[in-house]
């Protein structure tokens, strides 16, 4: 099979399932991933003859599409803030709204805190918690160089990827793992504490994508309608006590419950809350400071 009849029959096939905008970009990156292709030398190689092995690689991810199962998962890899990472069906994909969350984290860092050198104060030290694939503490572990970074997950499987995430990107974390829910102490103080928790509420269910609720996994998403801050009442609670005073606490939010958020927050005596939206225009990212001398 030559690569244009390939690329017409992958297109044919999903057609209906996908935009096709979205199926041209799937190909576009099997492309790349199989055969070292950019879209560019797609277009002019269109008479290429495509060995059996690539067929046969195109032909399972085609199958796997029609499953909804999501590309990063079909490549096992994704890009997040610049850098790459391996991702598996025990952790989340990045999100990109979550790389606006990293940059918030590292403009509130003054820059003779954040740089290295003779003018470095004491080393930051930062907490990632639900660290899933490792994407927010590696990419302030990479962009931060006077810090030292932690983060925490229940799965040891995730973690594993995050280890090896971790590797890939010449970063040094602390990883632990910890169920947040059960957790009384955790090891040290810090200065910056993030979480992106679960969050999804099981009534929101039906606005997700297929390719979501079918492959990425439950215990990273969902929260029960009844309890739907359970993780970040668990985060604050701990956040109180092991954050340097002045520290700052940040969380990915869910875009309906910005103003619980808040409320609760305020509750438990943190203060400066700021809510920030996020490229599309909904309340995504908190963060608040704890002044309380511990």
């Amino acid at each position: 099979m030559i690569l244009k009849q390939l690329k017409s029959k992958f297109i044919e096939t999903l057609s209906g399932s996908y935009p096709p905008e979205e199926i041209q970009s799937f190909f576009n990156w099997l492309a790349e991933s199989y055969l070292g292709y950019s879209r560019f030398e797609v277009s002019i190689n269109s008479g290429l003859i495509i060995s059996a092995e690539h067929t046969a690689k195109f032909s399972e991810a085609l199958q796997r599409l029609q499953n909804h199962e999501p590309i990063q998962y079909i490549l096992g890899e994704t890009e997040f803030y610049g850098l790459p990472y391996k991702v598996t069906p025990a952790t989340l994909i990045p999100r990109p709204e979550t790389e606006e969350l990293v940059q918030w984290i590292i403009d509130g860092i003054p820059p003779s805190k954040r740089a290295g050198g003779m003018l470095a104060e004491n080393k930051i030290e930062i907490l990632d918690i639900g660290t899933g694939t490792g994407c927010i503490a590696i990419s302030l572990a990479k962009n931060i160089e006077n810090t030292k970074v932690s983060a925490i997950d229940i799965s040891a499987e995730a973690l594993q990827v995050a280890k090896e995430n971790a590797t890939l990107n010449e970063t040094s974390v602390t990883f632990l793992q910890t169920d947040i829910l059960n957790t009384i102490m955790l090891p040290q103080q810090y200065d910056v504490i993030v979480s992106n928790p679960p969050y999804v509420r099981a009534m929101e269910k039906k606005h997700m994508q297929a390719n979501v609720l079918k492959h990425e996994p439950d215990t990273a998403l969902f929260v029960t309608n009844e309890e739907p801050l359970l993780f970040y009442r668990a985060i604050a609670t701990l956040a109180k006590k092991h954050l340097t005073p002045n520290g700052t606490l940040y969380f990915e939010i869910n875009e309906y419950l910005s103003g619980e958020m808040k409320q609760l927050l305020e509750q438990e005596g943190f203060t400066e809350i700021e809510l920030k939206k996020d490229i599309f225009g909904k309340f995504r990212m908190l963060k608040c400071r704890w002044s309380v001398s511990v």
